[in-house]
């Protein structure tokens, strides 16, 4: 990290929201959670009187058979945005030339730049067309957030061979992947695939991910990790979320199902962007944001103010909840 950067670098918003009488629509999170995780977790934190084994061998050899990929390219980390700062520090380094999505997570932008890189910005849809030469480093967020936008396999792995050509690291960002059937890129050549399990089986306040690559960069993150960086019940409870295959299927189709019924409803109001993720990104500049916003606080909703993200200007974005949850979503935006 460059400790020049560290002076002027300055933090990001985010969504989340931590009043529980209040529903949150703001993080993209799963409002349901795999059963047994409260077993695991108690009889986890009786085994944190000691240091957790820093092989994490249980954890990667599940997290392994969950992306696809052999345990040894697995690389625990305390959530995926942890992975994403490992990996930018492993191959990044002062004065290189970052490619980053826009508009798209901005902890992506401010990590490139607390490394003392450049940030060559791309915009989100023309990003798998992006020459990768002259980067140290491409990245990819799939699906995007905030748009939804999932990208082709094929074209994915077609920017895959170019930056393999010339010697860029494409870091994939897979933190909403979970809730599709698309494929991961984890384990192949070149790739460096960022997962979290704190959305999916909706748990962020436990911070559990991790990254997944080949050799020689798998060794490379390995080499650089902290020691004992993913807490016992993090790791128990991880490994128990990723056997969950029901659980996984079962939520996939409800979000699937929920996001088409609230899309369909809300293309009646508003300009609503195609999604594969977990939330919808929508234009509402007519009746505006501000008035959006206070008409969600007046129900006791939020929702996450999305002019945030560079070159959005009049859009919020909402998670796809449960059905009774959304349908009150819905109430509030049709009627502003």
């Amino acid at each position: 990290m460059d400790p020049e950067a560290t002076r002027r670098v300055e933090r990001v918003p985010h969504g989340g929201c931590t009043d529980p009488t209040i529903t949150d629509f703001s993080a993209n999170v799963n409002p349901e959670v795999p059963t047994g995780v409260t077993r695991v977790y108690e009889e986890a934190l009786a085994a944190s009187k000691r240091y957790p084994a820093d092989d994490y061998a249980a954890y990667r050899s599940v997290a392994g058979e969950y992306v696809g990929c052999e345990p040894r390219g697995v690389v625990p980390t305390p959530g995926g945005l942890a992975g994403i700062r490992l990996a930018i520090g492993a191959f990044v380094e002062p004065g290189d030339s970052v490619l980053v999505p826009y508009p798209s997570f901005g902890e992506y932008e401010r990590e490139v730049e607390l490394q003392g890189a450049r940030v060559e910005r791309v915009p989100h849809d023309a990003v798998l067309a992006a020459d990768p030469a002259d980067h140290a480093m491409a990245i990819v967020c799939n699906p995007n957030n905030p748009t939804g936008t999932a990208y082709d396999p094929d074209e994915l792995l077609d920017l895959l061979e170019r930056c393999r050509a010339t010697d860029t690291v494409l870091l994939v960002d897979e933190a909403f992947l979970g809730f599709t059937d698309r494929p991961s890129l984890a384990g192949r050549e070149g790739a460096v695939v960022a997962r979290s399990l704190t959305k999916l089986f909706g748990l962020p306040g436990l911070r559990a991910g991790f990254l997944a690559a080949s050799d020689p960069f798998a060794d490379r993150l390995e080499r650089a990790r902290p020691a004992w960086n993913l807490g016992t019940p993090a790791a128990e409870v991880g490994a128990h979320c990723m056997r969950q295959e029901s659980f996984v299927e079962e939520t996939r189709e409800r979000v699937a199902s929920e996001r088409n019924r609230m899309a369909a409803a809300l293309a009646e109001r508003y300009e609503v962007h195609p999604s594969e993720a977990p939330f919808l990104l929508l234009d509402v500049a007519d009746p505006g944001v501000d008035r959006v916003l206070s008409a969600l606080r007046a129900a006791e909703i939020t929702a996450r103010d999305a002019r945030s993200f560079r070159g959005l200007d009049s859009h919020l974005r909402v998670a796809v909840r449960l059905p009774e949850e959304n349908d009150r979503l819905l109430d509030v935006l049709l009627d502003v």
